[in-house]
Parts: structure tokens; C-alpha cells; sequence
């Protein structure tokens, strides 16, 4: 038995730590790609980044486990669901989009005391080609055959 479970623990650590740094290494890509596209100094850098990292593992929570957690339960029992359920879910559904725009509406009170507005637009537009260049980059690899 002993000689099943450690294989079995090492390979779920090994893949951990590889997701892990599969993680590390979008957010490094994510980080320069964001640094590059808003032509942030050095001092505007060291005050920018923790105020868009916190902002970023705030909304990563809401997306990553709430809505995620919603839409699993969706697709899991839509046969089954219930009209008071549906209900309730369309409400979850509705109060973690209004917690995303809420975090959204701070990041930009806070960056505006750190970056220049237009910096701040420019933000946006990097978070989204940076978004489409990811998924491109996913479909490029899923369509040649690889693992993304």
C-alpha cells in the first residue's frame, strides 16, 4: 500500500508545483507585457504593482471561486434546478459582477494618485490584448496538437 500512495503523492506534488509555475509564468508575462505597454517608470512601477496585485487576487477570489463555483452548479443541475434556485443563482451571479466593477471603481480611484488617467486606459487595453494574446497563444498550441 505504502508503495502506491508516495508514487501517487509525488506525482500530485510534482503537478502542482508545475501548474504552479505555469501560473508564475503568465503572471511575469502579464507583468511586463502591462509594465512595456504603459511606459511605467521605476517609481511609478514600485507604487503601481502592489495596488494592481491586490486588485487582481480580489477579483481573481470572485472569478476563479465564485463565479466559478456558480457556473458549476449551473451546468451540473440545470436540468433540475428549480425556479427559487434559478433565481438565487441569477442573484449570486449578479452581486459577484457588482463586487468585480466595485474593485474595479477602487483600482482606478487609487491609480489615479499613482498613474495618469490615460496610463489608466491604457491599462485596460493592455488587460485585454494581453487576455487575447494568452488565448490566441492557447488555441495556436491546442490546434498544433500541445498541451497548453
Amino acid at each position: 500500500m505504502k508503495k502506491i500512495i508516495l508514487p501517487i503523492i509525488a506525482l500530485l506534488i510534482a503537478l502542482s508545483a508545475f501548474s504552479q509555475s505555469k501560473k508564475d509564468r503568465i503572471k511575469a508575462l502579464k507583468v511586463s507585457f502591462i509594465t512595456e505597454r504603459l511606459e511605467l517608470t521605476q517609481e511609478e512601477a514600485q507604487k503601481f504593482w502592489p495596488v494592481y496585485n491586490a486588485y487582481d487576487d480580489i477579483t481573481g477570489k470572485i472569478k476563479y471561486e465564485d463565479l466559478r463555483n456558480i457556473r458549476r452548479e449551473i451546468k451540473n443541475n440545470i436540468a433540475t434546478l428549480t425556479d427559487k434556485r434559478a433565481s438565487e443563482l441569477l442573484e449570486e451571479i449578479a452581486s459577484a459582477e457588482n463586487k468585480l466593477h466595485e474593485e474595479e471603481v477602487k483600482l482606478n480611484v487609487k491609480l489615479k494618485k499613482i498613474i495618469s488617467p490615460k496610463k489608466i486606459l491604457l491599462l485596460k487595453i493592455a488587460e485585454e490584448d494581453f487576455k487575447k494574446k494568452l488565448f490566441d497563444q492557447w488555441k495556436k498550441m491546442k490546434h498544433d496538437g500541445k498541451k497548453p
